[in-house]
């Protein structure tokens, strides 16, 4: 349990932990990944010379170099039925929202980025089955829930985006993850948009089942976003408020203890470093649904990069 050990050759750092995960194809852990923004995206020639944070977080980044290896490591130990997801990007309030698509279609849920971003490619299909299961699971669990259709927008995202599809939180990863085709069925889910800890907590809690019946559980954020203010992104530029709140997340996530673990995370947001990195909480709660999909488990960091980590729970 615990975090993923510094050395001077970060890679073979996450490189290692992936090769320690265990292969529990009927109790595949929930993870919480850093899903990065549309400069992973990037040409290795458009990002050159766009500062620290295209440096740090752009195609030719320790993200990127972490996704490329991350994806394969959880086909080969997993063998994943299907892909149950969660995205910083897609927030609905008081009732989820389960994406049902026959084939998966894509939000480009971004803008003033060049026309070779709007072409980007994923190709998937989604799971009819699969998301009525977790509609089921949501409504016996006490939460209203839904099937959202091909033909209906997801719904409120807070930025004005309409229509269906997997938001960049989901397909820019993805694309590096699993490559621009994958057979492995995905289904989206709703975060919920009060933004509180415990109700995401929740709503991980309620799909854990999932991860017995082979499907992986995968949330995705980030745990320093400020548009406002892009020292936030790279460790090169981030400012000491920044750092010493990230400090507290490994701090709080290597508490061995499930209870004194779970009390800390949701202590976090009343960190004083808290809002240098999150003027808003949606990309920092999908932590919370990954935790709660793997209560009671024990915890391992995967990759401990600044701002970008990975953290399996329910081990």
């Amino acid at each position: 349990m615990g975090s993923a050990t510094s050395n001077s050759n970060p890679e073979e750092t996450w490189k290692k932990a992936l090769q320690e995960l265990p292969a529990t194809q009927n109790d595949i852990p929930a993870f919480f990944f850093a899903h990065g923004s549309p400069i992973l995206a990037f040409s290795p020639s458009a990002a050159a010379g766009m500062g620290d944070f295209a440096a740090y977080q752009g195609p030719s980044g320790p993200l990127a170099k972490f996704l490329a290896s991350f994806g394969p490591a959880l086909l080969e130990k997993y063998k994943p039925k299907a892909i149950v997801v969660f995205s910083a990007h897609w927030e609905t309030s008081g009732e989820r929202l389960v994406s049902d698509y026959e084939e998966n279609p894509l939000l480009m849920d971004y803008y003033g980025f060049s026309p070779e971003l709007y072409r980007l490619k994923f190709k998937s299909k989604g799971d009819h089955e699969l998301a009525k299961r977790v509609v089921e699971l949501y409504r016996k669990a006490g939460h209203k829930a839904r099937l959202t259709p091909v033909t209906e927008s997801r719904g409120e995202d807070g930025r004005g985006f309409e229509g269906p599809g997997l938001d960049h939180g989901v397909f820019v990863p993805f694309r590096i993850m699993f490559g621009e085709e994958t057979q492995i069925p995905i289904v989206q889910v709703s975060i919920d948009s009060s933004l509180d800890p415990g109700k995401n907590w929740e709503l991980g809690k309620a799909v854990a089942e999932l991860r017995k019946e082979g499907i992986l559980v995968l949330s995705g954020g980030l745990t320093s976003h400020n548009l406002r203010d892009r020292t936030s992104f790279s460790p090169v530029t981030a400012r000491q408020a920044h750092k010493e709140f990230d400090a507290a997340i490994h701090a709080a996530i290597n508490l061995e203890d499930p209870a004194a673990r779970k009390n800390a995370l949701f202590e976090l947001p009343k960190h004083p470093g808290f809002r240098a990195s999150h003027p808003r909480e949606d990309h920092f709660v999908p932590l919370y649904i990954a935790a709660g999909a793997g209560e009671g488990g024990e915890v391992k960091t995967i990759m401990n990069a600044y701002g970008v980590p990975t953290f399996a729970f329910g081990l």
